[in-house]
């Protein structure tokens, strides 16, 4: 019985710790609010269904995001999302209505970073909203530093051609 309760109480110590980190991230890769709460809940099920040993905190944390990056993948690449057309003006709505912890109101470069593809979006939104460091972000992402330098540059200037011409 007492088994259990430790499970328990550890459920609720990772949802505390890291639930809003991981929505803001399969939200600016989903930009829809029922599937990222989806994305995070199926994350914090394969962790604790998990069996392996966790090292530290950062391995848990860096398991935690690239398992709901990997998640938000698979739900963007499942044949329903691919048959179901959006309409991008309740997307562009649902997406200014939702205002997360880091958002300010009418953020257009967080909008910006939002129309970015997911090679380039990862990369800053880690970079810039989670501040994380290029290595951790390599890391995390299990790609080279020089990818993920890469991937910034060309992201900041998607960003600039973005907020200057207002196209993606």
């Amino acid at each position: 019985m007492e088994h259990k309760f430790e499970k328990e109480q550890r459920w609720n110590e990772l949802a505390g710790e890291y639930q809003t980190m991981l929505y803001r991230i399969a939200f600016s890769n989903l930009k829809n609010r029922a599937d990222a709460e989806d994305a995070v809940q199926e994350a914090f099920f394969r962790y604790m269904k998990d069996e392996k040993p966790i090292l530290n905190k950062e391995h848990e944390k860096a398991w935690l995001i690239r398992t709901t990056i990997h998640i938000c993948m698979d739900i963007l690449k499942s044949s329903w999302h691919q048959k179901t057309v959006g309409l991008d003006e309740s997307l562009l709505a649902e997406s200014r209505s939702v205002y997360l912890p880091y958002q300010v109101k009418d953020d257009a470069t967080l909008e910006a970073v939002l129309k970015l593809p997911m090679h380039y979006r990862n990369p800053i939104y880690l970079f810039y909203y989670e501040d994380y460091s290029i290595q951790e972000i390599a890391g995390v992402l299990n790609e080279k530093e020089g990818t993920i330098k890469t991937r910034l540059r060309r992201g900041r200037e998607e960003v600039k051609k973005i907020l200057t011409e207002g196209r993606p």
